[in-house]
């Protein structure tokens, strides 16, 4: 679970800064659809590290 929350966390910082720092002049629509991207892209991720965690303390066969 601390996983979890440090890779959410991580990555909206990352995603904010990346967005911020390479997209000043570029228009709303770019800014928004980089940020609406970044902010649904996190999922794939967390859903690994959720499979992960599910699967941690079952046996096999």
């Amino acid at each position: 679970m601390v996983a979890l929350v440090v890779f959410v966390v991580v990555y909206a910082l990352v995603a904010m800064v990346i967005g911020d720092m390479t997209l000043q002049q570029s228009s709303h629509l770019v800014r928004f659809g980089f940020f609406a991207v970044a902010g649904l892209v996190w999922v794939i991720p967390a859903g690994a590290i959720i499979w992960w965690m599910q699967r941690g303390g079952k046996q096999r066969g």
